[in-house]
């Protein structure tokens, strides 16, 4: 998902350098307009030609009219799940990483309003392993003056960076039954390529101008799903960035985390986030 400054691209930094210590640690120790929202996202009626296709699909990615949904992307290995409230501007964003050897995996939350914002971890799979840490399992309340490098803050509506990467299309054709087309070229300034960092754009050469994406509106006018077909170069895999957006007006409330459900992010937290 998204790598723009903000939470999205702190969580799936802090996820990535966070998996690869702990598990040299573990080894040393033996870690536009819409209809209004009713929720689902079954086909939307084939576009009218005098529209046109772009704009229309732009039109269709979340903004702040929409009720809270939710949200789901795959970049490559990474799996990454959420909540956005435009209303009261609050996400939670989630990523889960498992590592083989040794096996384990840890899950990583971040939940933001505004500029605040609380961090979750969970580790598994190796008894003791979340204590050796110093990281408590419940939401840690974080100072933002204490992060270096992206501290995580509400930043905006679409999480999968859709309208980056459907600006980069020359054109967009409306296939009919709310599916588009097109090619987003990832060359295409600064935006996309930190929105598909863990993209080697360089490495794609002319491929990386033309690369396929289609996208799906469902009924309800809304952004249902994008997904880019990312062909393989040097040491980069062929494959898949989807980003799916559902639930609108069903998304869940996300409120501060309050009581005994939160406590301030000990020293070892900021450490694991600015590593």
């Amino acid at each position: 998902m998204t790598q723009r400054t903000g939470t999205a691209g702190t969580i799936r930094r802090v996820a990535t350098t966070a998996t690869a210590v702990l598990a040299a640690t573990t080894l040393l120790v033996g870690c536009g307009s819409k209809n209004e929202n009713t929720g689902g996202s079954s086909a939307a009626p084939a576009t009218s030609p005098s529209v046109d296709p772009k704009s229309a699909l732009l039109a269709a990615v979340p903004d702040e009219q929409d009720g809270a949904f939710r949200f789901s992307g795959v970049d490559g290995a990474d799996k990454i799940s959420g909540a956005v409230d435009p209303a009261t501007k609050a996400m939670e964003i989630s990523v889960s990483q498992k590592v083989a050897d040794p096996e384990f995996t840890m899950d990583l939350s971040f939940r933001v309003i505004d500029e605040r914002s609380w961090m979750k971890v969970k580790v598994a799979g190796i008894d003791g392993l979340q204590e050796m840490m110093k990281i408590p399992t419940r939401w840690m309340t974080l100072d933002r003056a204490k992060i270096k490098e992206d501290p995580p803050v509400y930043t905006g509506t679409d999480p999968g960076d859709t309208a980056v990467i459907i600006e980069t299309a020359d054109t967009v054709t409306a296939k009919g039954d709310g599916t588009y087309t097109g090619f987003a070229d990832l060359t295409d300034g600064t935006e996309v390529a930190d929105a598909l960092s863990s993209v080697d754009v360089a490495a794609l050469g002319e491929a990386g101008k033309k690369v396929p994406f289609t996208a799906v509106v469902g009924a309800d006018g809304n952004l249902a799903s994008l997904t880019l077909e990312i062909p393989a170069a040097g040491k980069q895999k062929a494959h898949k960035y989807s980003v799916k957006y559902f639930d609108f007006g069903k998304g869940p409330k996300l409120p501060a985390p309050s009581g005994k459900d939160v406590q301030k992010a000990p020293a070892d937290a900021y450490e694991l986030l600015n590593s």
